[in-house]
């Protein structure tokens, strides 16, 4: 990996600058066949009050939030839901966006990027159909946000990032949460460097879910999915993707076939471009 430029990401490691609010401390880690109370918005706020010790008006958001998304079908099951709820948007949105942590759009995050908003997310994830226990690839860690709600879908993730000012931010956003108590968050890999190739040391995938848009499947991730594998990928053209659902298939003769399915059925989306290293050298200040 090293001939890639990629430089591995220890969650332990502070470093300098950070996003989202100060608080929580999770006095009993998390394991998957713990389920908040999804009975009702009071009884969900003070099991999470208690047990991650959050900020109960954000709580209410999120639990408004996660009702729109089951009804509009971009919320499937309760595993799905359970992962939404059980992370913490307002922690990996700027500070100055921490009132906006629930709201359906877009919301910069620095350094030419910015989070996606929750719907699409929320429907990528569940669309994806992962499994405790499979591992996941993302492309294009940002914020943080995609891969945590992924650490609470299963104990295996790897995500990848390669604006380096904002994968060191991303790393001390975790390490203050895994501080606090979040040890789920253990669970990521991460590493800076060219999302394009993937992650050859770690493969292969059983799911890989990219958060940028491109115009076509890159080939190394293809060969980096297992078979049967999925791939959540927006393709088309810059500021212009349909989310399709990509589907690898192995025939008997080593051949490969790959279906594709547009998710939210022909709704165009405005991704980041997926970056590449000259583009983001170029996007850099002189020294």
């Amino acid at each position: 990996m090293n001939r890639r430029g990629f430089l591995g990401g220890s969650l332990a490691a502070v470093v300098a600058g950070s996003f989202g609010t100060a608080a929580a401390n999770v006095p009993v880690p998390i394991s998957f066949d713990v389920v908040p109370p999804m009975d009702s918005k009071a009884n969900f706020i003070a099991w999470m009050q208690k047990n991650r010790g959050e900020n109960p008006d954000f709580l209410a958001q999120r639990w408004d939030l996660h009702l729109d998304l089951i009804g509009a079908g971009h919320i499937w099951g309760q595993r799905n839901a359970r992962a939404f709820l059980l992370t913490p948007r307002e922690e990996f949105v700027t500070e100055a966006n921490a009132a906006l942590a629930y709201a359906t759009t877009y919301l910069d995050i620095g350094f030419g990027g910015y989070i996606t908003d929750p719907m699409t997310i929320a429907r990528m994830n569940s669309s994806l159909e992962l499994q405790v226990g499979e591992k996941v690839l993302e492309i294009g860690t940002g914020s943080g946000y995609q891969s945590a709600y992924l650490s609470n879908l299963t104990n295996r993730v790897w995500s990848i990032e390669i604006i380096k000012p904002l994968f060191e931010r991303t790393g001390s956003v975790y390490a203050s949460l895994i501080n606090r108590g979040y040890s789920e968050y253990r669970a990521i890999s991460r590493a800076q460097g060219d999302g394009y190739y993937g992650w050859p040391d770690a493969a292969p995938f059983d799911k890989i879910i990219v958060t940028c848009g491109i115009d076509h499947i890159p080939p190394p991730l293809l060969q980096q999915l297992k078979p049967d594998g999925i791939m959540m990928i927006p393709i088309g053209a810059p500021g212009a993707q349909h989310v399709l659902k990509v589907t690898k298939k192995v025939a008997a003769d080593g051949s490969i076939t790959v279906t594709r399915l547009d998710i939210l059925n022909g709704l165009v989306l405005p991704f980041m471009t997926l970056a590449r290293p000259d583009a983001v050298a170029a996007a850099q200040p002189n020294n």
